[in-house]
């Protein structure tokens, strides 16, 4: 009998191909005469081009064809990332022309017959640059006066909102018996996926066909951005991915190298591919996370939070990256911040500034600042007003049993964040910490204990899109009975590392009554799969591609078991299929094979009941569902080191409430990667410019990305609250990164508060702790 597979942490259908080396990353894609494409990128942060001499690369050895803006103009349409009506659209080109805004934008292409005369045509490109102002510092490019990236906005700021909920905000703190106030500083990172940007495009003259091969996670959006710049008809434009080593919130952008490959197979008429190094994936591939926020809090005696006001101003970069506008993760930080917390009014107001950098792009939990500042402010409210850290987040959470709305609009419902702060206290002693933390400063150590507790959109309840103010409903699947009896389902996803063959592979077997090996899982390819925009992101998969092809599988069994039914004289709701084979339940010796039913479907549809057509298929969009949030407290302790300044974890740990889980491991797989990425933001990664615009961390050896042999231990315990629905498969990819760096500087700020110091930026490595600890003697 086919055993219930959702819930067991089954062998991954992707891990033999992946660990054999047979995976199909882009870059190791080999067409007969595939042509290798180079990038001439600036030298300069802010500059006019005065020219752009491509006659030295014409006569490389072995270099086909040198593109600039100028061979591009009236061929690519220029790009405008569309967003609210407040938001400032200023369009660009795919190459610059006449400016350049940005260490490593593209200024020319170089296509040429092996990779290394490409980028030796590229290196022989000769650039004059005008060196124009540049402005680097977020707060600085927003003053009046300063450089302007875009002339025609008379601006930097690209984008401004103000908006206020529940009661007044001015009245409720003035009546607060407290206010309290910090300034966060939140530093720029990236994603240092293990595989960079790749892509391949094939463009055929006689069909005018466009077929891209690159690693993505939306390759309906590449597909219709390159439909709509080239002026190619939708339908001839197909894209594929197949496995990305890694994306983290990149690789779900349309780069503006990706219309350039697109390009330059079109100008040459045949396939071109351009893998980038891991230079040019740390200067232009997407940075993250770079934002300052000041926030108020107005508490009354016994810590009960009565107001928040909020004001963020966030650094975008040059340019945004479309499909998504630089507004976007600002308004996701002002409708998170009061999460799971009760609040009586609230008032954020926000802008985006525009700099000579890198573009602001996703990342994992993009929205993450807003728990890092209100759980660092929870922290210190408790420690000046006496009140244990762990007791004024209880007495303001939001119950299990009260269903209610955020203040900024989202429905909350099923959440469990009071109970993952009980256990996690209950897990780090909380009751022996003191009395260590006590010792240890009498030994001249510095000990901490910090929590953060949060939910998170996994994927948010069915009002969380509108709140945000977009249209996003639900997600379509289809699936298909093959003739041979296996199914195959077309998702809408494109996994990069988190397993989506197989745990949607084990929710479909277990709705069909089949195992593993007859499931196929069909993802990112735009002419096997359901249109989307969105693609993988937002931890959306667990919960709405798993719910969606289940959905469409259902509707595959029921004319399965129709079928069953009139062959066997027995009402369909009698049947039952167990390892592939329908039968009457209770009477397992007569049954059909699933193979017959569905050759009965494919090849003689004149004897399937009346009204079903031929074949056995469905597409279903399903809609999503109540609840949606995950729930989860992280706690930490750290020792720092007083001389070095380095600061250890002794002990991580992460209490969640994700629903179900489809696959154990994957889950703890996932928290554990996240938090990973967390201690690294706080401890090792940094992304850093001089005044010039030179990116200094352009490299590995500048920007330091942790190893194993640097992570602790990370302790995962799940609890699981009553379901809402039948698919409470809530996502896990976003919180490790959010609670992370909450939890780390939260202990660090512990460890140090009696020295006076106040931690109100992100980044502590050993040099900026040193710098922190050295006018000040330890004591008592």
């Amino acid at each position: 009998m086919t055993a219930r597979l959702t819930g067991q942490s089954v062998d991954r259908i992707d891990g033999p191909r992946l660990l054999r080396g047979e995976g199909r990353f882009t870059g190791n894609i080999r067409h007969p005469d595939l042509l290798h494409i180079a990038f001439v990128r600036s030298q300069m942060g802010h500059a006019r081009l005065e020219a752009v001499d491509t006659a030295p690369a014409e006569a490389t050895p072995d270099v086909v064809a040198v593109l600039t803006a100028e061979h591009l103009e009236g061929v690519v349409a220029p790009i405008a990332v569309t967003g609210p009506p407040e938001l400032a659209v200023t369009p660009f080109t795919a190459l610059a022309g006449d400016r350049v805004r940005t260490v490593g934008e593209p200024i020319a292409v170089v296509v040429a017959r092996t990779r290394q005369a490409a980028a030796d045509g590229a290196g022989a490109v000769v650039v004059d640059y005008h060196p124009l102002p540049v402005v680097v510092n977020m707060h600085e490019a927003a003053a009046p006066g300063a450089p302007l990236l875009f002339e025609d906005l008379d601006t930097n700021v690209v984008y401004e909102t103000a908006q206020s909920w529940g009661a007044d905000i001015d009245q409720t703190f003035a009546a607060a018996d407290h206010v309290f106030a910090r300034t966060f500083t939140q530093h720029r990172f990236g994603h240092a996926p293990l595989e960079g940007r790749a892509m391949v495009a094939s463009y055929t003259p006689s069909d005018g066909r466009l077929d891209i091969e690159l690693a993505t996670k939306r390759p309906h959006a590449v597909k219709l951005y390159l439909s709509n710049l080239l002026g190619i008809p939708f339908g001839n434009v197909r894209v594929r991915t197949g496995d990305i080593g890694g994306a983290f919130g990149s690789k779900g952008q349309v780069g503006r190298e990706d219309i350039c490959v697109a390009a330059a197979a079109m100008a040459v008429g045949g396939s071109v591919q351009w893998v980038e190094d891991r230079t040019e994936n740390l200067q232009m591939a997407g940075h993250s996370r770079e934002e300052d926020i000041t926030v108020e809090m107005a508490v009354d005696n016994d810590g009960t939070l009565r107001g928040i006001r909020a004001a963020m101003t966030m650094d975008q970069g040059a340019y945004p990256m479309p499909p998504y506008p630089s507004s976007l993760f600002c308004n996701l930080v002002k409708m998170l911040i009061p999460n799971a917390y009760r609040v009586g009014a609230y008032a954020f107001e926000g802008r985006v500034v525009a700099t000579n950098k890198c573009s602001y792009i996703a990342y994992r939990g993009p929205w993450a600042a807003e728990t890092w500042v209100r759980e660092r402010m929870l922290d210190e409210i408790a420690a000046e007003l006496g009140i244990d850290r762990v007791e004024i987040r209880r007495r303001n959470l939001i119950d299990q049993d009260q269903p209610t709305r955020m203040i900024t609009g989202p429905t909350i419902s099923g959440i469990a964040a009071r109970q993952t702060l009980d256990r996690a206290a209950e897990l780090m002693e909380m009751d022996g910490f003191a009395t260590r933390q006590a010792a240890a400063r009498a030994e001249g150590k510095l000990l901490g204990l910090g929590f953060a507790t949060f939910i998170e959109i996994a994927p948010g309840p069915p009002d969380f899109a509108r709140s945000a103010g977009f249209d996003l409903r639900g997600e379509l699947a289809r699936a298909r009975l093959e003739p041979t009896g296996d199914l195959t389902i077309a998702s809408c996803q494109s996994p990069h590392g988190q397993g989506h063959e197989t745990t949607i592979a084990q929710v479909v077997a277990d709705e069909l009554g089949v195992g593993l090996d007859r499931v196929r899982i069909v993802f990112g390819d735009t002419d096997t799969t359901p249109f989307t925009t969105l693609g993988t992101g937002g931890s959306r998969a667990s919960m709405m591609a798993s719910g969606a092809a289940r959905a469409a599988t259902a509707e595959v069994k029921a004319k399965v078991l129709a079928i069953a039914a009139d062959r066997l004289e027995a009402n369909p709701a009698d049947l039952e299929i167990v390892d592939g084979t329908v039968s009457v339940r209770g009477t397992p010796g007569r049954g059909i094979a699933l193979t017959e039913i569905a050759q009965q479907a494919w090849f003689a549809p004149s004897s399937l009941p009346d009204g079903m057509d031929q074949g056995i298929e469905a597409q279903v969009e399903y809609r999503t569902p109540p609840g949606g949030w995950a729930s989860a407290t992280h706690c930490c302790w750290v020792e720092i080191d007083p001389d070095t300044g380095e600061i250890t974890i002794d002990r991580y740990v992460v209490v969640e409430d994700c629903g179900r889980m489809i696959h154990p491991a994957i889950v703890d797989g996932q928290i554990r990667g996240g938090v990973a990425q967390g201690i690294a933001a706080v401890l090792f990664e940094r992304h850093f410019y001089d005044h010039d615009g030179n990116l200094l961390t352009a490299s590995m050896a500048d920007y330091l990305v942790p190893s194993a042999a640097e992570m602790p231990i990370i302790e995962v315990e799940h609890l699981e609250v009553e379901p809402l629905h039948d698919a409470d498969w809530r996502g896990v990819g976003e919180g490790g990164l959010i609670g992370a760096p909450a939890a780390i500087t939260n202990a660090v700020a512990d460890a140090v508060r009696h020295l006076g110091i106040d931690i109100c930026e992100q980044h502590l490595p050993p040099q900026r702790m040193r710098e922190l600890l050295e006018p000040t003697p330890i004591s008592d």
